[in-house]
């Protein structure tokens, strides 16, 4: 499905959730598409389970998953429900982002730039990762 970087300092938990994220944003897992089980995904990605289920528990606070006792985990119909909370914080990070760009000299042109190609991706994504 994906690789995990197993040496980044990154938590493996928040790789997971960074790449499911990128899968739901570009369509490559549908909406109430059933997602691996715990126990599988934890075999296949040689990881404890209990960071899949963390994962999966984060996804589904911030609303790309809903799961279902007894069935298991899906995708959700939208993951642009009422994430007011999530946005907020989203925009200050881009406008610390955006204004350290600009301090380092990246030009105003080269940021739209990156949103553009941003958009290409399908409004979501990755570009160099």
């Amino acid at each position: 499905m994906f690789d995990l970087d197993l040496r980044s300092r990154k938590p493996i938990y928040e790789q997971l959730v960074d790449k499911l994220k990128e899968l739901i944003i570009n369509d490559v897992l549908q909406e109430d598409e059933k997602l691996p089980s715990v126990r599988t995904l934890a075999q296949q990605l040689t990881i404890n389970p209990n960071t899949i289920q963390k994962a999966y528990r984060e996804l589904e606070t911030q609303g790309y998953i809903y799961s279902i006792k007894g069935k298991g985990s899906f995708v959700n119909k939208s993951s642009k429900t009422d994430n007011t909370e999530e946005l907020k914080k989203m925009k200050e990070e881009l406008k610390k982002l955006i204004a350290e760009a600009l301090f380092i000299g990246v030009s105003e042109a080269d940021l739209y730039s990156l949103i553009d190609e941003v958009k290409v991706l399908g409004g979501g994504g990755y570009p160099n990762d």
